[in-house]
């Protein structure tokens, strides 16, 4: 099954046009959608997940025609936004239970999906407690639990490790990969450690728009012998920032010293030293409209 989108663009009532002509080809497995906040990330995973309508566009889900007929998008749909509620004092079995209900599982296979589906988040031995008092992983593998009610054919994740710590954020990462072998799973995040770690294909956007679509390796490939390093004081990160403006794509300390990247097709001055890139200098590069 393939998620194909084409040409789809929202603008707000304040003037913020959050999407313009975003055209992806979305397949089975674990795909990428990296951009900055604000991006419009969340823009298009709602849209896509039916809670708003698009201005124009289309998208389709195999023969579902996501933005018209969204009940039968919503039957195969998973989601789990960036935060989501849950009732105080009420246990995770009677949380799921309640939400099978809402997704339309019959009561006669209800305890089994349940229970199955604990147990595959690792939330069995917690079962009884309330999700309310769940730590940060805890909540987003019930979120996963729920998201998977029901079979899904495409799960929509929408930044699910902002705010875990490095346990939690690779028992999340294991769900996530399991999970995406097969169905489609579209993962929204700023963290690029996340596409890199799960996602055999990718979309970057900035500003709504689609600023590159494919394959991590590509990207990298694309960029090697054009990103270049060097160590400086801290007192010369603005003056190297004014020289070199947006082909300065990163700046980061290395044991309390800046190590700066510039993207250039030639070594590009003195003291410069060819670098690796990694998926986070073509995130900037992208960004920064250099490449």
């Amino acid at each position: 099954m393939q998620l194909t989108i084409r040409n789809l663009s929202k603008t707000y009532s304040n003037g913020v046009q959050a999407l313009k002509d975003v055209s992806l080809d979305i397949e089975t497995g674990m795909y990428g959608l990296l951009g900055p906040n604000g991006a419009g990330k969340s823009t298009l995973m709602r849209t896509l997940a039916t809670l708003q309508d698009a201005d124009s566009g289309t998208a389709t889900l195999g023969d579902i025609d996501v933005l018209k007929d969204k009940d039968a998008l919503r039957r195969v749909l998973g989601y789990l936004p960036q935060e989501f509620g849950v009732y105080p004092r009420i246990s995770a079995t009677e949380m799921l239970d309640h939400l099978a209900v809402l997704k339309g599982i019959p009561g006669n296979q209800r305890k089994e999906v349940v229970s199955a589906l604990l147990q595959r988040v690792n939330l069995w031995d917690h079962r009884k407690k309330a999700v309310s008092s769940y730590s940060g992983g805890m909540r987003q593998r019930f979120g996963i639990a729920q998201a998977l009610l029901g079979d899904p054919k495409l799960i929509i994740v929408d930044e699910p490790t902002a705010g875990l710590d490095p346990g939690e954020r690779n028992r999340f990462y294991n769900l996530l990969s399991e999970i995406g072998e097969n169905v489609i799973v579209i993962l929204s995040t700023h963290i690029v450690e996340d596409v890199k770690e799960l996602c055999s294909n990718m979309a970057i956007i900035n500003n709504g728009q689609v600023l590159y679509a494919g394959a991590p390796e590509v990207s990298l490939l694309a960029l090697q012998g054009k990103v270049w390093q060097k160590s400086i004081l801290k007192s010369e990160v603005d003056a190297y920032q004014q020289e070199y403006g947006s082909r300065l794509i990163s700046s980061k300390l290395v044991a309390g010293k800046p190590i700066i990247h510039v993207y250039d097709e030639n070594m590009p001055g003195e003291g410069f030293q060819a670098s690796t890139a990694s998926l986070e200098e073509v995130f900037f590069a992208k960004i920064n409209g250099v490449a």
